[in-house]
């Protein structure tokens, strides 16, 4: 599936075997940003479920999970990074799979400068600038610089992203670790200002604090997960495509599971339900107010954690955007020139800069309009992941409907499975749009059109990806064409053509 499909210009595909397994896992760990993501949610899902935040935590890994089997076996016959485009495309039809590929896409670009600017922030904090960080001027431009910087790397070669990924992931798993054993031994030792509590298995109970509370938590677990899959949006360029992404997936969710579970544990006996509950509209930044509390003057270690889990995700998350556009193209799905390779780099660089251009316009445009409104921006986010997400779920089993009834394990891995986890995104998608469409629930609190602002902007680009496929398919007809895949039974029992 690496052939170059734009059909025009000299012939080039993505580097093959440009990096491997433990690159590839690498990758799609540091693409959810562990530990910027724990910090953003770990005070709001505190403030619903209170102890049992741990429990809501581990539910929201169940549909991650499901959905990663379903990456797994459609990756097996499909090795296109469009991956959910691609797929759906030949399960489901063109224009799902058109709508499929346009919220992967809108993804990176909400969340690129959010991301970035996190970064930067943190990276201040930890060196002792927090003037600086809290100069709009100064941490804006440093936001922008960082974004190129991170895209160059990305153009220049996934090699060189690996080698820098698989740096800030040993430093991010370094701090985070030291944080999670000096807060924990504190506890123990008795020695907090907190009220601390005792940690307990009970607290892995999703259940303990009711289904109400349940229902909040799992919106807000199921963002934190998010982003794993970048990983198989490289597969074109992995060392044995049909299965290594695939496999690198499904292992980034449990690891990302064992290190939540962690830092959950380990914030919630330090600080206690209490303090977490009153300072949930911290978010991220409750890590910077828990910093000096656990590890005193060491409290850069932490800031570093949150600082290098942003960069690594800045750039990871440009990675799905633009290999998805590419794969869009060389469907005649967008614009050719969105297919161009770097003959040099081998790398898709002309979408990869038209991501971060993107990014970086939606980041200072939002941001004059109020920083609430890039918060805003990111809560819609969760539309667009349940969406694509179930869509692969489904476009799964489709796929794969003629060899469902050949085993038992065919019919829960291939079929039941991913099902089960797009219906659970689905239910949480539509629970998502009835909380937004209370403007109370929203960050600025303010009313768009009687709606809350996240549903605005999710409803907007939604409309917006409508008009444009519309309109490319009357002008590029061709990928409307397409027919619907079957599978190749080979492969469905793990031989490789």
């Amino acid at each position: 599936m690496a052939e170059d499909r734009a059909g025009s210009g000299p012939p080039a595909s993505l580097k093959p075997n440009a990096i491997g397994f433990v690159d590839a896992l690498v990758i799609g760990l540091n693409a959810t940003s562990p530990a910027y993501s724990v910090a953003a949610v770990i005070g709001p899902i505190v403030a619903l479920v209170g102890i049992y935040a741990p429990g809501a935590l581990f539910a929201s890994f169940v549909p991650m999970l499901l959905i990663a089997a379903a990456f797994y076996y459609l990756n097996k016959v499909d090795q296109d990074c469009g991956t959910t485009f691609s797929w759906v495309t030949r399960a489901l039809g063109p224009w799902t799979g058109w709508l499929g590929g346009w919220a992967i896409t809108m993804t990176g670009v909400l969340v690129v400068g959010s991301l970035a600017d996190v970064a930067v922030s943190f990276g201040l904090m930890a060196v002792g600038l927090d003037s600086w960080a809290e100069n709009t001027f100064v941490r804006q431009l440093l936001t922008v610089i960082l974004i190129v910087v991170m895209t160059g790397l990305c153009v220049i070669g996934t090699e060189i992203s690996a080698k820098v990924q698989n740096v800030l992931i040993l430093a991010q798993v370094a701090f985070l670790l030291v944080f999670v054993i000096v807060a924990l031994y504190r506890v123990y030792a008795g020695t907090t200002d907190f009220d601390s509590v005792t940690p307990a298995v009970e607290w892995l109970n999703p259940f303990g604090a009711g289904g109400s509370a349940l229902t909040g938590g799992l919106l807000l677990g199921v963002f934190i997960y998010w982003g794993w899959e970048s990983c198989v949006n490289l597969t074109e360029e992995v060392e044995d495509s049909a299965t290594a992404p695939g496999r690198a997936g499904v292992w980034s969710t449990v690891i990302l599971l064992v290190t939540y579970l962690s830092v959950g544990f380990a914030v919630v006996a330090f600080a206690g339900p209490a303090y977490l509950a009153e300072n949930a509209d911290e978010e991220e930044f409750i890590f910077a107010l828990l910093a000096g509390e656990v590890m005193g003057g060491w409290d850069w270690i932490v800031l570093l954690a949150v600082a290098t889990s942003a960069l690594a995700s800045t750039q990871t998350t440009i990675i799905p955007a633009s290999r998805t556009a590419l794969s869009m193209a060389r469907r005649h799905a967008l614009p050719a020139h969105f297919a161009h390779i770097s003959p040099r780099f081998r790398t898709p660089d002309v979408s990869t800069w038209w991501v971060a251009v993107i990014a970086i316009a939606w980041y200072l445009v939002v941001n004059r309009i109020s920083e609430n409104a890039l918060f805003d921006s990111l809560t819609a986010l969760s539309l667009l992941i349940a969406f694509y997400y179930a869509l692969t779920g489904v476009a799964c089993a489709v796929y794969y409907r003629r060899h469902l009834t050949e085993s038992a394990r065919n019919f829960v891995l291939i079929g039941l499975g991913p099902v089960v986890g797009a219906g659970l995104l689905t239910w949480l998608l539509v629970r998502s749009v009835m909380d937004m469409s209370d403007p109370a629930n929203s960050y600025s609190g303010t009313s768009w059109f009687g709606l809350g602002p996240p549903l605005v902007i999710g409803i907007c680009i939604s409309l917006v990806g409508v008009v444009l496929m519309v309109v490319l398919r009357f002008r590029s007809p061709a990928f409307w064409a397409e027919r619907r895949g079957v599978v190749d039974p080979g492969l469905v029992h793990g031989k490789e053509r």
